[in-house]
């Protein structure tokens, strides 16, 4: 018999087999001072572009002011134990339902996590005999989701519409020889690629298909639409979306996540979501901080104007400079590069010690090998000079990555790595 741990002795995975060159500087990176467009990184100042606060919440004085009261109030600890149990408020309750009906739904549920919140909400909405048609590109908290499905379940091609309806006939078949349903899964925006789903197009299949529809829209919420209600509202089928799902780690700046739909979904759901029933409620400091969030989203859309600004500037400047920023539909904002991970490695060090730009790095095996992506998330508090000052950064990396700069700092790694 084998050790349980042999494995993990001998193989660290894709990304953990770089630990020692990456770790605490390309993974697990510790930016420090207030959180804003400019932070410090190993003791220099950096433009940040890996914060999700896309309306600049996260450092508002009217935020952190309810924030302290709010903590003040009621520490860290209120209220102790499960909703069902001794965990529920008020508070809790005016929440969600000024939640349901900022997204035009009948009633929302708080959740704790999002990404535990999303698992959970799956496993919650089928049973053995339904089938579950999703995205290739979905996020890892859906995949995680669908992973604890006991029926089958069905991978369409990246907002293929096509893909989708012969995974949907598929689907149909099977359900009608078990008796059980569908449920598609989309998300409002691909955190990755910046892509919105193609939430109007699957509604439309609803006229030709039976099946229930739940999108995760992560990006969306707050960014998207007149009001700000994601992405289904941005593609007017916001009332075709059967359970819409959003987190406040993005928008709100803040810990914690809700579905909501028809209330008779949300009250079995509530009855029923794992995570929810069996974890400490949301405590109430941050249940004070998010409607105080959500006031804002609600009363000053001028955040949201300033984060397009940004955004419209960031990309529109990008391509004007023959940058790859894919088919990005929203502020998630991918420059993608050719290189090896030794290669990406070098240029991001580059950047961050020598033009002050901090910003995420993708490269295998979360997308396909030979490519590099840099993410960058323009948020409400950037200014035109950050912009100016990171697009002429990029210029001069991808000369220093095209030139071979990068591939001959990058021999020592590979080296180091025995590769």
């Amino acid at each position: 018999m084998k050790d349980l741990f042999e494995k993990i002795y001998k193989d660290k995975g894709p990304l953990g087999k770089w630990a020692s060159q990456a770790e605490g500087y390309f993974v697990f990176p510790k930016l420090e001072g207030q959180i804003s467009n400019r932070m410090k990184f190993q003791g220099k100042d950096v433009i940040t572009w890996s914060i999700n606060d896309y309306l600049g919440l996260a450092n508002h004085p009217e935020v952190r002011k309810v924030d302290g009261e709010a903590g003040l109030a009621y520490g860290s600890a209120y209220p102790m134990g499960a909703r069902m149990m001794s965990g529920h408020t008020d508070l809790h309750e005016t929440l969600q339902n000024e939640l349901a009906e900022f997204v035009g739904k009948e009633a929302a549920y708080l959740l704790n996590f999002g990404y535990q919140g999303m698992v959970s909400t799956i496993d919650a909405l089928v049973s053995k005999d339904d089938i579950i048609v999703y995205d290739v590109d979905a996020h890892a908290c859906i995949i995680d989701g669908v992973r604890l499905h006991m029926g089958k379940r069905f991978t369409y091609k990246h907002n293929d519409i096509v893909s989708l309806e012969k995974n949907l006939d598929r689907a149909t078949k099977m359900a009608e020889q078990t008796g059980g349903g569908i449920l598609v899964i989309s998300e409002g925006v691909f955190g990755m690629r910046g892509e919105q789903g193609k939430l109007k197009e699957i509604a439309a299949l609803k006229k030709k298909y039976t099946f229930r529809f739940l999108v995760d829209d992560a990006h969306g919420f707050g960014t998207l639409g007149a009001t700000g209600a994601g992405a289904g509202e941005e593609q007017g089928v916001q009332d075709d979306i059967d359970v819409y799902f959003a987190t406040f780690a993005k928008s709100m700046a803040g810990t914690g996540a809700f579905i909501a739909g028809d209330k008779e979904i949300m009250d079995y759901l509530k009855y029923n979501l794992r995570s929810q029933m069996f974890a400490k409620s949301l405590q109430m400091q941050l249940v004070v901080g998010a409607r105080k969030r959500l006031e804002m989203l609600k009363t000053m859309p001028e955040l949201k104007n300033k984060l397009w600004e940004n955004t419209n500037a960031l990309q529109s400047g990008l391509k004007e400079r023959g940058f790859d920023i894919g088919t990005t539909q929203s502020c998630v904002t991918p420059v993608y590069l050719k290189g090896s991970i030794p290669e990406a490695m070098a240029l991001v060090k580059d950047l961050r010690e020598n033009f002050g730009i901090f910003c995420s790095i993708v490269v295998y095996p979360v997308i396909p090998k030979g490519l590099i992506l840099l993410r960058l998330i323009p948020t409400a508090t950037h200014t035109l000079e950050d912009i100016q000052i990171t697009l002429d950064a990029f210029d001069a990396i991808r000369t220093r990555l095209e030139n071979g700069t990068y591939q001959r700092l990058s021999a020592a790694v590979m080296a180091a790595m025995g590769e």
